[in-house]
């Protein structure tokens, strides 16, 4: 039985599996997605309890998604990894906050494997707070 369900939306493949193999291993059942559009779709469908979500995408971007979020019923914990400056992240965290009392933590990319373990977990510490 899956500990819960976690939802990735990042266009960068490579990270993407990476998010994925992890989170299998430590017992999440697991969904990726590569653009908004697909993401938003799946939403509503797959239910997540966690959702580790890109900020710099084409098309949609983490902020146009977390402001999605914010009007959503979202229960879901949020992970917002970037590769850019960290600061992308922390408005992000910011907005989600703001908008519909998220819970947002950020990473940086390239994450480490113990730093990515230690954020899908029950309790995710804030790596750029």
């Amino acid at each position: 039985m899956a500990i819960g369900r976690l939802l990735v939306v990042d266009d960068q493949p490579d990270f993407a599996r990476l998010v994925a193999r992890v989170a299998g291993e430590m017992g999440y059942e697991v969904q990726v997605t590569t653009n908004g559009d697909d993401f938003m779709a799946a939403f509503g469908v797959f239910d997540p309890d966690l959702i580790v979500l890109d900020v710099v995408m084409p098309d949609r971007d983490g902020i146009e998604l977390i402001r999605w979020l914010a009007g959503q019923p979202c229960r879901a914990r949020i992970i917002v990894a970037t590769g850019y400056n960290p600061s992308y992240a922390r408005m992000t965290k910011l907005i989600g906050t703001a908008l519909g009392n998220l819970s947002v933590t950020t990473l940086s990319k390239p994450t480490p494997i113990a730093t990515l373990r230690a954020a899908l977990g029950p309790v995710a510490p804030d790596e750029d707070a």
